[in-house]
This record gives structure tokens, C-alpha cells and sequence, in this order.
């Protein structure tokens, strides 16, 4: 195996005997098969686009599959294994459909397709491990390595693009030009004519794709469960009664989870990227929701183990469940882990059913506490919006001095006590805007507050990243600046794994400068590309926090 995709590869280099995410070789071989009949699939799609041969389930079934491939997303060999058969079979549907299609016009296809859309669904389990493990794109790289570093910055981003592009469809908004995107720009990974000016544009494009993809999201979010408002938090937990944890991303399955609870005694508690969700007007208004239990993702286990009750996992984000949790742990949608029992999607227009975990509860003694207190989440973009007057007078007046970005992810690794060490450096006199699970580094800290506004503006989730962007160029805008480069805003972003390569995306498509992005930067950068970014949009690698602390409040 070989795998490079999330910042802690080992040694900032690539996994290669085991994922430092618990994946082992056959699971990262046959997840490589995956995403070589993905991208057979994709060239067939963009055929058929050319011939007016469009299939929505087949669309959606691609950023599921992708979705599937992201880190920490599904551990589950025999799901990748029939997502790569299907993968196979709807690429052959298609391609019925799209040589009907030319044979009706008079348009035969007269060039090859790639050996991707070729190969047979035929195989076992076990051969497609095999043959991932010969056909993945490490073993088949391009001879040039920077073009190769794009194919991979592209790729990553997709994945991420994929994501967000699932959290909107369970909430029925679509949109067809991201789905085209994923075909395209999967399919140009396997075009050797394409130079690297072609990729850096389809990067671009999939950075300017994910903004969009970030809007849709934020709309599905807030026409379904209104906008968030600012809400304080518990942290602790209601005695004497049992509970249900959900992690993860998924509102809509929060949703169905708190309406089969009603009435039954349970407590729903939320963990890591679900604490926004407390936010959410039609949300919160469920008096048996309860709290935030615990951290970001990587500190699950501790949670798990300590929370005594069911555990959901939504999107993603699973660790390798222990052993002391692991007859409590449930997956739905694009997650799964082996022998962890699976909800299965809801029916059109229904519910999940939670039934199984409400039985578990209902045996289950209530979580052990693991702290108390309250932390404020709610400051997406309506909600700073709103109060916009007062955020510019407070920047006018000097009382905000300037506001920095720390947003993004949160992993396991000691260096990341620097997003720490940051926040507790910054003076009182500078705003953290923050989305994400970056902020559990820390959003529990007492920073004070600045002009009735909490120094920590929490937006909520990494997707809503797209709040932070509304709320800067609305900031611009007031202020007559140019560009929001003018304004006095730093960028201070920690990455982990592909939804925040397409956040990344998605700020050097805006134009943002100067961004700090730690703790590494991606190993499938070459030096030539990084130097690319450097020189271009001015990203840089992070230092100590007294020494970025200074350069930022510097402008630099």
C-alpha cells in the first residue's frame, strides 16, 4: 500500500505497511481499485455529458463512492468491494446508453477511452485487492512528478468537493454542474495530454466548485433547521438518565434521531463536528438535547468508552472501534467499520430507523461526566451579520484589532498544541473566527470577550468555512476594500484530511493570500508545485506561535 492523503502520514512521506488511520493493506488496495473504476466510470460520464446522456443516480452514486474513499470514512472491505462492482456495472449501463446515443446521431465513437473504462467487474474480494494494488495511482504515476502532484491535488479536492456534495443531496439540494465537475475532473487525471497549466485551472475550478458546494450546503442547512443563533453549550451531563451520542456531520440524521426519541426518557448528546448543530433553531428546540459530550474525532475513544450508551457516527471521522465500545457503536451513510451493525438510508421522504440504538439505550446506565461548563457556538454568517454595525465600529474604533482564521481540522499529532499556544498568544484585542474541529484546540479556553462578542466566533462545521468567506467579503464591502486581502484578517488553517484540500481550494479561488497552513504541508506536494502555491498565492508553512502571533499582527 501507499497512501499520502491525510497530514499524518508517517513521516510527512506516505503510509506504507499500515494507515495511520487504522486502514490495512487490502482495505487501502481495494479502496484504490475503487477509485480506478470511479475514474472509468467518470470517463464514460464525460462521454455521455458530450452526447446529452445524463443519469442523476449515477451522479450521486459518484460522490458517494468518493465520499466512501476519504479518511477515516469506511473501513468496511465488503462495502468498498460492491461499491466497486457497482462502480463497474454502472459504467457499462452508461456506456450502452451513450453508444445508442451517438449511433442515433450519426456520431460513432472513433477514439479509445482509457484502460480504466475498460477492465471487467469480474473478481472476488480478494482480486480486487490484488489489482488495486497493481492499477492504484501510486503504482501507475505519471513519468512527471509535478504533474503527478496535481493529479493528486486534484483528486483530493474532488474527494472533499464529493462530500459536501452528499451532506446536500440528504437534504435534497443538487446540482448538476458539480456533479459534471466530479466526471471531468476525475476523468482528466487519466488524460496524458494535459499539461500543468491544464491541471492547476481544473484545480481551480474544483476550488471555485466548492464554493458553491459550500453555499448549497449552507442553504440546505438553513431552510431545513433556520440559521444558527448564538446558543451556550453544556458540557456536562443531565443525571439519572440514559443517552444516545451522535458524531459526525449529518443534521438530518440528528433530526430523525431527536424525533425518535421524543418522549422516551433518552438524552441525545452531540460529539466533535455535531456541536454546531446546538445552534440550529428547529434543532435546539428539542428539550431532550442535551449537551456536547467530549472532543474533536481523534479523541473518540476516551468519549466512547466513557459515555456508556449508544454511539452513531454519521459521516466520518471512526476510529477502529475498542473493545470496550464496540457492541454500543453504530455507522450510517457513506460510514462503516467491519462487524459494526449499519443503519440503513432512510426511504424517500422518511426517517432512518433508530430503533436499534433507542433499544440499546433504554438497557444502558447514564454517561460518566467528563467536564462541566459551557462553551458559545452559533456565529455563522447571518448571525455576525446581523451585527455588522457593531463589528465595524469595534474595528473602526481599534477595539477589534484584527481578526484571524483558525480554522480547519484537528488531529492527533503534539504539534498541533500550535493552534493552542496561538489562541492563548493573541491579544485581547484580536477576533478568532474559527469552523470546524480545529476549535477544540481552543474553544474551551477563557479568552474573554470583546464589545459583547465572545473573542472565539465559532461558524460551526468545516463546510461552513463558506460563512467565514461571507462574513469577509461582507466586511469588504462595508469597508469599500478592494479585496479582502485589504482587510485585517490573517489565515491561520490546519488541515487533515481531503475536505480541507478543497477548503483550500476554495480560498485561493477567492484570492485570499498569505495563509498559514500546518501543521505540514501535503506530502503529494512536489517542491515545484508548493513553490507554484508559494509564489502565487503566498501560502507559507507555520512557525512558533510568538513568532506567526507577531507577523500577523503585522499584516504578514
Amino acid at each position: 500500500m501507499f497512501c499520502y492523503q491525510c497530514q499524518e502520514t508517517t513521516k510527512n512521506d506516505g503510509c506504507v505497511i499500515r494507515g495511520i488511520c487504522g486502514k490495512d493493506e487490502r482495505l487501502a488496495n481495494l479502496q484504490d481499485y475503487l477509485l480506478y473504476a470511479l475514474k472509468g466510470l467518470a470517463a464514460v460520464a464525460v462521454r455521455g455529458q458530450q452526447s446529452g446522456v445524463v443519469d442523476a443516480e449515477t451522479d450521486l452514486f459518484m460522490a458517494q463512492a468518493l465520499f466512501a474513499t476519504l479518511t477515516n470514512v469506511n473501513f468496511d472491505a465488503q462495502r468498498i468491494y460492491a461499491l466497486t462492482k457497482d462502480a463497474f456495472a454502472r459504467r457499462e449501463a452508461l456506456r450502452t446508453r451513450v453508444h445508442a446515443a451517438r449511433h442515433a446521431a450519426g456520431t460513432p465513437c472513433t477514439c479509445a477511452l482509457p484502460a480504466a473504462a475498460a477492465r471487467s467487474a469480474e473478481g472476488n474480494l480478494d482480486d480486487y485487492a490484488t489489482w488495486g494494488a497493481a492499477l492504484g495511482a501510486h503504482t501507475q504515476k505519471h513519468p512527471n512528478e509535478d504533474l503527478q502532484a496535481l493529479r493528486e491535488l486534484i483528486t483530493y479536492g474532488v474527494k472533499g468537493l464529493a462530500a459536501y456534495c452528499d451532506h446536500a443531496a440528504m437534504l435534497g439540494k443538487h446540482d448538476p454542474e458539480i456533479y459534471a465537475f466530479l466526471h471531468q475532473a476525475l476523468a482528466a487525471t487519466l488524460d496524458d495530454n494535459l499539461t500543468l497549466e491544464d491541471l492547476l485551472g481544473i484545480a481551480m475550478r474544483c476550488g471555485a466548485l466548492g464554493v458553491t458546494a459550500m453555499a448549497l450546503l449552507d442553504a440546505a442547512n438553513t431552510e431545513r433547521f433556520g440559521h444558527p443563533e448564538p446558543t451556550q453549550v453544556s458540557l456536562g451531563v443531565r443525571p439519572n438518565a440514559p443517552g444516545i451520542l451522535i458524531s459526525g456531520h449529518d443534521l438530518l440524521d440528528l433530526y430523525d434521531l431527536l424525533c425518535q426519541t421524543q418522549g422516551t426518557g433518552i438524552l441525545v448528546y452531540t460529539h466533535g463536528e455535531m456541536l454546531p448543530a446546538h445552534a440550529y433553531p428547529v434543532l435546539k428546540s428539542f428539550p431532550h438535547l442535551a449537551g456536547n459530550y467530549g472532543g474533536a474525532w481523534w479523541e473518540q475513544q476516551r468519549d466512547f468508552a466513557a459515555f456508556n450508551g449508544p454511539l452513531l457516527v454519521t459521516t466520518n471521522c471512526i476510529q477502529t472501534p475498542r473493545e470496550s465500545y464496540k457492541e454500543r457503536i453504530f455507522t450510517t451513510g457513506m460510514v462503516g467499520y467491519e462487524d459494526v451493525p449499519h443503519i440503513d438510508e432512510r426511504a424517500s421522504g422518511g426517517q432512518k430507523d433508530f430503533s436499534p440504538l433507542i433499544k440499546l439505550a433504554l438497557t444502558c446506565p447514564p454517561p460518566l461526566e467528563l467536564e462541566t461548563g459551557s462553551i458559545q457556538v452559533g456565529f455563522a454568517r447571518k448571525a455576525v451579520l446581523d451585527n455588522a454595525e457593531a463589528v465595524l465600529e469595534a474595528v473602526q474604533t481599534g477595539a477589534i484589532r484584527r481578526f484571524v482564521v483558525m480554522a480547519g481540522c484537528d488531529g492527533r499529532h503534539k504539534e498541533r498544541e500550535y493552534y493552542t499556544d496561538v489562541a492563548k498568544a493573541l491579544p485581547q484585542d484580536t477576533i478568532i473566527l474559527t469552523a470546524g474541529c480545529a476549535k477544540y484546540r481552543y474553544n474551551k479556553l477563557d479568552l474573554g470577550s470583546i464589545g459583547g462578542f465572545p473573542r472565539v466566533l465559532d461558524a460551526g462545521q468545516c463546510n461552513d468555512s463558506y460563512s467565514l468567506v461571507a462574513i469577509a467579503q461582507a466586511l469588504a464591502s462595508a469597508v469599500g476594500a478592494e479585496n479582502i486581502n485589504d482587510l485585517p484578517i490573517s489565515y491561520d488553517i490546519a488541515w487533515y484530511e481531503q475536505k480541507a484540500v478543497l477548503v483550500l481550494l476554495a480560498l485561493l479561488h477567492l484570492g485570499v493570500k498569505g495563509i498559514r497552513l500546518g501543521p505540514t504541508l501535503p506530502a503529494f506536494l512536489t517542491p515545484n508545485v508548493a513553490n507554484f502555491l508559494i509564489e502565487n498565492f503566498a501560502i507559507k508553512g507555520i512557525g512558533t506561535a510568538e513568532e506567526d502571533v507577531e507577523a500577523m499582527l503585522a499584516g504578514a
